[in-house]
Order: structure tokens, then sequence, then C-alpha cells
């Protein structure tokens, strides 16, 4: 099942995918007023009995996309976890081992942005660069997460674009400065429930910008695994529903090209992944 949160009629809310069209789920159960807190009551795994006779309420090409999860607690982004970005990064002269356990930051949720809407670069920089990732979507919290029970704690996976402003980014040894920039991280168009993906299944990864491809790679070359970063993260916090975590991107970012290549006004950057779909972001500039 794709499950969304959207803008219809003035109102936010959220729903679920039927074909072209969307139900609104927000509105049939107003006990749960956000995608988040179906995620933690759990209903979300009889999505497909809770859609029963409901009519579609717009189309897709009609609603207003907002983040999967648009106010998450934590959005915690996993960094250099493909191996091939990692030998990339040491490529373009960066000197970075491989460390024993998962390197983390977190973003917070007004540097997301949803499918359609602008990923914006900011008036200080011309370095917005891209980051294609799997994201993975808390369904059961929990702290002191085991690897082997991690999957159990899955509610879903989405496209994410881990906008980085990379002049920023390199202020210091810790980048999330260049991460958080308002409405730079691309997160949609929806989520696919956890029942759909297979626990480790590998998926294919693309990333486009104006349609040339900039990143092909698959989820399973990712140096920690989705048990593994679950694990690490909920050592430090309690994970809580509608949780986010951003697995990490792989070869192919822009500031490794020679010369580097960013995003700029005008251009249109997708990542599509294998079983989930596709979250395409204009890009504009800031314009305050």
């Amino acid at each position: 099942m794709k499950l969304l949160s959207f803008v219809h009629q003035g109102r936010e809310t959220w729903g679920a995918v039927v074909g072209d069209g969307v139900v609104d789920l927000g509105a049939a159960r107003p006990q749960q007023p956000t995608l988040a807190d179906y995620i933690a009551s759990g209903d979300y795994t009889r999505a497909a009995q809770h859609i029963e006779g409901l009519p579609v309420a717009a189309k897709l090409a009609d609603i207003t996309y907002l983040p999967v999860i648009p106010r998450p607690e934590k959005i915690i982004c996993a960094v250099r976890n493909y191996m091939d970005h990692h030998q990339e990064v040491l490529a373009a002269g960066m000197h970075r081992e491989l460390s024993e356990q998962p390197p983390i930051f977190l973003r917070v949720w007004r540097s997301q942005c949803a499918h359609n809407q602008p990923i914006v670069r900011p008036n200080v920089s011309e370095s917005l660069d891209w980051e294609g990732e799997l994201a993975v979507i808390i369904g059961k919290g929990g702290r002191n997460i085991a690897e082997a029970d991690a999957f159990d704690h899955v509610a879903g996976y989405a496209c994410y674009n881990d906008g980085s402003v990379r002049e920023w980014q390199f202020h210091a040894k810790q980048i999330a400065s260049g991460k958080n920039f308002e409405s730079t991280g691309g997160f949609g168009p929806w989520m696919v429930t956890a029942d759909e993906i297979a626990p480790g299944r590998q998926l294919k990864l693309e990333t486009r910008l104006n349609g040339n491809v900039v990143q092909s790679s698959h989820t399973g070359h990712m140096i920690f695994s989705i048990p593994k970063l679950i694990a690490y993260a909920s050592t430090i916090f309690t994970l809580t529903p509608g949780d986010v975590i951003a697995t990490g991107t792989p070869a192919g970012v822009g500031w490794s090209k020679k010369p580097p290549q960013f995003m700029k006004p005008g251009d249109v950057c997708e990542v599509e992944i294998e079983g989930i779909g596709t979250l395409r972001n204009p890009i504009v500039q800031q314009q305050q």
C-alpha cells in the first residue's frame, strides 16, 4: 500500500493511493489526524481494509503533496554509507576513514520539501548538490532495538533527496549546517508499506538531473545495513513512529565530478527507487 500526506481543498490530510487517485483517510479517520498517528496506532498494516468502500477524493495530479511525514520528530541521516560513494570521496581528495559505527547527523523537518515542490537553492551558495537515498519510516518505536528485530520496527520506505549545500557542509567537521537549509531535502511522493518490500531486498536507485542519469546503484552497496542503522540510532535515543532514517547516497554526487556540477534554478532532479516510485523536485532560487 502507498500512503501519503497531502493538501486537498485547503486542508492538510493523509491517505492511500488507489490507481491514479487518493482516498482521504484523514477525513475518514479523524481519530488519527496525521499519517504519523496512523502509523503509531499500528492500523497502517490494515490499510487495504480501511479503504474499502471509500471514494477516491481526488486525482493525484490535483493534490498538493506534503513530505510523507511532514513533521517527524527525528530525521536521522547516514553519512557515506555506500562503498562506491566512500571511494569517490577519497578519489576527490577528501581524507576519510571507514568508521566502525555508522556516522550520522540529524535534519530538522523544515529542511524537507515534498514531491513536485521546489528544492530551494539558498542565496549564500551555488553548491547545492543532489543525494538520492532510500528513506526508512519507523513504525514501532523503541529503545535499544536489536538488529535481529529491526525490520519489525519499519513501517515503510520512501524516496529521499538529501540535498546538500556543500560550501556550508565543509565549514567544519560537523556537516549539519550544509544539510539543514530550508526546503532542500526532497521526501516523497509516498511511502510504500513494509509488507511490499522484503527485508533486505536490494533496490535499484537512480538519480536524474534534467533527465540525465547522475547516480545509478542499488541498496545492496550499503556499508551499514538498515538493521544496523536502526539498532545504532535506537541506542542513542528512543525511536518514535514516523521517525525517518535516510540511509545514505551512492556514488555520483555532483561535488565529486570534475569539474563539479551542482543543481541550479530551472533544473529538475528526480530520485527513482525500484518498488517505490519517483520523487521529482524542480530547483528554484531562494526569494527571501
